[in-house]
């Protein structure tokens, strides 16, 4: 009894029926999301495909066609967007908060603030985006990386090692902890990593820049005037 009087006072917080605060919404986040039908499906597929092979403005045409009524059509655009550079993607972000997509709005938006230099804003939203979606190799190596930006070396290996071990065949991870090992002056440890992860002569030197522009920044050892902080990998 006493949980469900809690639950209604929540509710009532909203300030009016039928209206969940923010912070409800995404604790309430999740869910299936509603089915397209087939011709709809096919118009995904078909944007997908465009977007795979590198067409996304031919791919966001596409999705145009679709309702907005579907998350799934929502989440795509949205996608479309950031890597457009165009503004529209955030209230697409958003939009998904507190439904079957929740972690994927609260994952593109941390990847926006990151974008802009907002780390702390970036931090918050991969934090609960990791909540909603623990197991999504993505979402935890970008928040690695968040971590690692703000200097936050321990917690950004934690991450790193997760996401490495939830799809061992996903490269950024393994990039990410040869960047932070130069970034700690490690290089054994880097050295070691690369053997054992297979990272590529050219995935050593984006690691060994992405390091040097992290020191540039201020937030390594040895720090040197210049660059600007590494942008998310995915």
């Amino acid at each position: 009894m006493k949980a469900i009087l809690l639950f209604s006072s929540l509710l009532l917080l909203a300030g009016c029926a039928g209206q969940q605060p923010e912070g409800l919404a995404r604790l309430l986040g999740g869910g299936s999301c509603g089915k397209p039908d087939t011709d709809q499906q096919l118009s995904l597929d078909m944007a997908d495909q465009m977007i795979n092979e590198g067409r996304p403005h031919a791919g966001l045409a596409h999705l145009e066609q679709l309702p907005d009524t579907l998350d799934q059509v929502r989440l795509r655009k949205a996608k479309v967007l950031r890597v457009l550079g165009r503004s529209e993607a955030e209230p697409l972000y958003r939009s998904l908060l507190g439904g079957c997509l929740a972690a994927e709005g609260e994952h593109g938006l941390g990847q926006l603030a990151a974008a802009r230099g907002d780390d702390a804003q970036a931090l918050r939203n991969l934090q609960r985006a990791v909540r909603l979606a623990p197991t999504d190799e993505n979402v935890r190596n970008d928040l690695g990386v968040v971590q690692m930006n703000l200097g936050n070396h321990e917690q950004a290996r934690f991450e790193f090692l997760t996401a490495l071990e939830l799809r061992d065949d996903n490269p950024l991870p393994a990039v990410n902890l040869v960047t932070l090992s130069l970034l700690q002056d490690h290089w054994d440890q880097a050295e070691d990593l690369v053997k054992r992860l297979h990272v590529q002569p050219e995935q050593f030197a984006e690691a060994r820049a992405r390091a040097q522009r992290i020191r540039a920044s201020g937030r390594g050892p040895l720090a040197a005037s210049g660059a600007s902080a590494p942008a998310l990998l995915n």
